[in-house]
């Protein structure tokens, strides 16, 4: 079990979900507001963002990045692009500052130690780390010095990699650790997804929580990986499918969000109970859908009781049942029953 804030997170506690800005805030204080707004409205429990100084994870100045924006493909230099999306230690501020005046966690992806030194002066409850540093076992280590939870998304990773990590982490110890279940292509096509490696993940490490980055359109998938026992949920979200950056276009919209959430909470309720038992509101359909033992005629005090003056009917009211339909042929009246009557226990007698 992991613990985030308030919050206890386990494949017996309710669903645990994340709205992911990601870099859709376009390094526009303003839009980073707004979007907390969001995702409090979508009712998620917390808010992730991430934080970096593009210098210091882009090596080259030169290295170009293609995406695709506002319908057309874009290049250029992959440390302008991420500069654009910076914020200052002030504006983290702020932005903490809101999630806590709106009531909702705040969360973000450190790039490097000093992100998370950074994070920790404004104050954070859990630690994502990024499929990108999955096997960066170092900066790793570092992070699990904190102590606080780390929630660590597994995509691009063979088996081999993610125990190595899993060990790396002390996960198999009791460190809070959440793997999360992620396919590094964006947006995830259907055939990608591979939903049954959560079964793989938890059959081979049955006390790590599970989760799942959703990296597809849509509510489907995340449903889906409820059943397969995912307890933790992120997604991209954005105001405005057609807002200028890489990762708006498949993002989800405000409206998509809620539906998203929806879905998973939804869903959730929907495992309900494993034990196979009636309903509350089946046991008041019972009495009105199944039949029971009536009179099909008049029948005379000491008659014999047979298929020719019993019939099974609904009734609507609790009677015997039809497994006694065969027992009691044979057996004698014990007092006039009208045509149309329940047949009771009492009514009948076995003998001559």
């Amino acid at each position: 079990m992991v613990k985030i804030g308030n919050r206890e997170i386990d494949i017996n506690n309710e669903p645990y979900i994340v709205a992911e800005v990601g870099i859709n805030h376009n390094g526009d204080l303003n839009k980073a507001f707004e979007m907390i707004k969001v995702a409090k409205k979508s009712g998620v429990d917390a808010v992730k963002f991430q934080t970096f100084k593009a210098e210091e994870f882009v090596n080259d100045s030169t290295q170009m990045f293609s995406y695709k924006s506002q319908g057309q493909e874009i290049t250029e230099p992959m440390l302008d692009m991420f500069k654009r999306y910076e914020f200052t230690k002030e504006e983290w501020q702020s932005i903490k500052s809101k999630c806590d005046e709106l009531g909702i966690t705040f969360l973000s992806t450190p790039q490097n130690e000093s992100d998370l030194e950074l994070l920790m002066q404004i104050g954070i409850d859990a630690i994502k780390v990024g499929s990108d540093d999955f096997t960066n076992l170092p900066l790793l280590k570092s992070y699990a010095k904190i102590g606080l939870p780390l929630i660590i998304s597994c995509g691009m990773a063979d088996m081999a990699e993610v125990y190595e990590t899993l060990n790396t982490l002390d996960a198999f110890n009791g460190e809070s650790v959440i793997l999360l279940l992620c396919t590094s292509q964006y947006p995830t096509p259907v055939e990608d997804v591979n939903l049954n490696k959560l079964k793989t993940l938890a059959s081979s490490f049955p006390n790590i929580t599970l989760g799942f980055s959703d990296h597809t359109q849509g509510f489907l998938a995340s449903s889906l990986a409820i059943t397969y026992g995912a307890r933790f949920f992120e997604k991209h979200f954005t105001l405005d499918n057609d807002l200028p950056g890489p990762d708006h276009w498949f993002s989800e919209n405000p409206a998509s969000l809620e539906e998203w959430v929806n879905a998973i909470r939804m869903s959730y309720k929907m495992l309900g109970d494993s034990i196979i038992r009636p309903t509350k509101a089946e046991e008041q359909m019972k009495i009105i859908a199944r039949r029971h033992i009536v009179a099909l005629n008049d029948i005379n005090e000491g008659e014999e009781l047979n298929s020719s003056n019993l019939v099974l009917r609904r009734t609507g009211e609790p009677g015997l049942v039809p497994k006694f339909y065969e027992e009691i042929q044979g057996s004698k009246a014990l007092k006039n029953i009208s045509k149309g009557e329940m047949i009771r226990l009492g009514d009948f007698y076995v003998g001559k």
